[in-house]
């Protein structure tokens, strides 16, 4: 991965670095997920998969990247981490799907919030 900056004045990209995480984040690749939003995380997870997807400036992004990584749709949640706090949320417009009994931008199933819950600790804190 290259860095942002060839010099002090020279960008070479202003795009979000999202990275696919299967296990334990690091601190550096925590950074570079966080740089479009500072301290908050927007993350998309396979939730049977245990895969996690950070660091765009849309979910929809981090969705793709998984969905050409070999997801399943039906599988893929998003939401997000606020390091402030420590709080993970459970909403993302790609949530809203009515076909799985989910008509909210929110994770409405008990058992999908556990497991993304899950998948986003293990990787992602510390």
């Amino acid at each position: 991965m290259q860095d942002f900056f060839t010099s002090k004045t020279d960008i070479i990209s202003h795009m979000p670095i999202i990275i696919i995480r299967d296990r334990k984040a690091s601190k550096k690749e925590l950074d570079k997920m966080s740089y479009e939003l500072g301290d908050y995380i927007k993350v998309v997870v396979d939730v049977e998969k245990g895969i996690l997807a950070g660091g765009g400036g849309m979910h929809y992004d981090e969705e793709q990247l998984l969905l050409e990584y070999g997801c399943e749709q039906k599988n893929l949640w998003g939401g997000g981490i606020d390091f402030t706090t420590s709080e993970i949320d459970y909403n993302s417009m790609i949530n809203i799907r009515p076909h799985q009994d989910n008509p909210s931008r929110d994770i409405l199933s008990k058992d999908l919030r556990k497991k993304f819950k899950k998948v986003v600790e293990d990787i992602l804190l510390l």
